[in-house]
């Protein structure tokens, strides 16, 4: 997610409870939603911003709008697995949101409130002991590509 106010774009990272490390918000899918619902129901829980609040960056070149009889779900910035441990794995699938409003919603009980705005430089001088280096590569890719290069939309594009 970037805040677009200010003279230069920045991505909103929060340090995670549990991992102790700068990650995008994020979460599982429950069993009744799909995964573009997760996604934004995990925005409103990590960040507090509602989907109102939100516009999404999609590739401006010739990409699918729709598909006949289902819901096309929006193109990901990067989708990538790794081993979670116990034998499973986790698989991201990560997005470029905009906004330059303050969230107008609590972040919920439970969720890491270690919340920080990042320019390119900032993200530059993180370590790997304070970013995964995956989570490094994607945000720094988004404000170097994604958010020159891709279109805002609307999220009402992608509801069921």
């Amino acid at each position: 997610m970037k805040i677009t106010e200010g003279a230069e774009p920045r991505i909103i990272l929060h340090k995670h409870r549990k991992l102790n490390k700068l990650l995008q918000f994020g979460g599982h899918v429950e069993l009744d939603e799909t995964p573009w619902q997760a996604v934004l129901r995990e925005i409103v829980e990590e960040s507090g911003y509602d989907k109102n609040q939100l516009r999404l960056l999609q590739p401006s070149y010739n990409r699918l709008a729709s598909l006949p009889g289902v819901k096309l779900h929006p193109q990901p910035i990067a989708i990538h697995t790794y081993p979670a441990g116990g034998g499973h794995y986790h698989t991201d699938i990560s997005y470029a949101f905009i906004t330059s409003e303050n969230p107008t919603h609590d972040i919920a009980s439970g969720e890491s409130n270690n919340i920080s705005l990042f320019n390119l430089r900032d993200l530059k001088n993180l370590t790997s002991k304070q970013i995964y280096d995956n989570a490094k590569t994607i945000a720094m890719y988004t404000l170097t590509a994604v958010v020159e290069e891709w279109d805002e939309v609307d999220l009402l594009l992608y509801e069921l």
